[in-house]
């Protein structure tokens, strides 16, 4: 996880990829892997999605060529590699997020996200423990106790070795410590509540409750803005067909798995960044059409829209 000012609070000067980054591009970064599928409770089934063979293959792929060319001529860069990570993780390229990953943590050794970020792009990539990623992650946590992502994956091994009673007391105490209306929070309560029922574990009195928070500021996890701005020599035109790719395929996901309250929040900020209102209108309509009938996230989605300045359209 990078970043701890909330997304929105950030700075009003902010360019526009970064103001995205922080939400949508950032979705596909959550620090947490969890489960989103029915049919797929897996715990280290990632949150930045899967693979997308229905995308359209464009800007984005040329964006990380771009990268992948800059780094060539610029081998030392931390933020390069993180953000070149993060964008293989994006697209479903796990040993060559690791990779990145493993690079960045070579020149910013002191660094615990380099090292949480590679435990997690090698554990996902794994359906059994990986040797390499519990080292990443044991490094992750001798630098940063508090890394979100190096105590869920840790917890995720666990539960993989048959330790699921002390997988699921990590991932309580990892909730407890997660801050209010986190994009993970209720993935991850799912996650424990699933791993309970499974190995038949009581939880009575062990979740705290949920705390009310604002809906559309809650930090978000992801690159960084001074990882974008670093890694980064796109001019701004370039900059925005890369975020409107993002946007669009965020879109395109959300269409198809639209049980997702965080999603749309991400979708109604990315397009009043972008300027265009009636699409965050559309965006809050479809997500309140989701969850008809639910209407605790109805009202969520709602305050969310409100803080945004999202505009009811009929």
């Amino acid at each position: 996880m990078t970043g701890g000012a909330p997304a929105g609070r950030r700075h009003s000067s902010m360019p526009t990829i970064i103001l995205i980054a922080a939400g949508v591009m950032a979705a596909a970064s959550a620090a947490i892997a969890l489960s989103r599928s029915g049919d797929d409770d897996s715990p280290t089934k990632a949150a930045h999605g899967s693979v997308e063979p229905d995308r359209p293959v464009g800007s984005v792929e040329e964006k990380v060529a771009e990268l992948e060319a800059k780094l060539k001529k610029e081998p030392d860069n931390p933020p390069g590699w993180r953000l070149l990570g993060w964008s293989y993780y994006e697209m479903g390229d796990l040993m060559r997020s690791a990779a990145a990953y493993r690079r960045a943590a070579e020149i910013e050794p002191g660094n615990a996200e380099n090292w949480s970020s590679l435990g997690e792009a090698l554990q996902t990539a794994s359906t059994e423990v990986s040797p390499e990623a519990a080292a990443a992650f044991a490094r992750a946590l001798k630098l940063d106790p508090t890394d979100p992502r190096a105590r869920y994956f840790s917890a995720v091994q666990k539960d993989l070795k048959g330790e699921h009673e002390a997988a699921v007391s990590d991932w309580i105490a990892l909730l407890k410590d997660t801050p209010a209306g986190a994009p993970w929070e209720q993935d991850l309560r799912r996650t424990i509540e699933q791993a309970a029922a499974k190995a038949k574990i009581d939880l009575a009195g062990r979740i705290p409750a949920p705390r009310e928070t604002s809906a559309a500021t809650a930090a978000i996890p992801g690159p960084s803005a001074a990882d974008i701005a670093a890694a980064s020599s796109m001019p701004p035109s370039q900059q925005s067909e890369m975020v409107r790719g993002m946007v669009d395929r965020l879109a395109s996901r959300l269409k198809r798995e639209p049980k997702d309250a965080q999603g749309w929040m991400r979708l109604m900020r990315a397009r009043m960044v972008l300027g265009e209102a009636e699409a965050a209108s559309e965006a809050l309509r479809s997500g309140l059409a989701a969850f008809k009938g639910d209407a605790g996230t109805q009202a969520q989605l709602n305050r969310a829209a409100d803080e945004l300045g999202v505009p009811r359209g009929g």
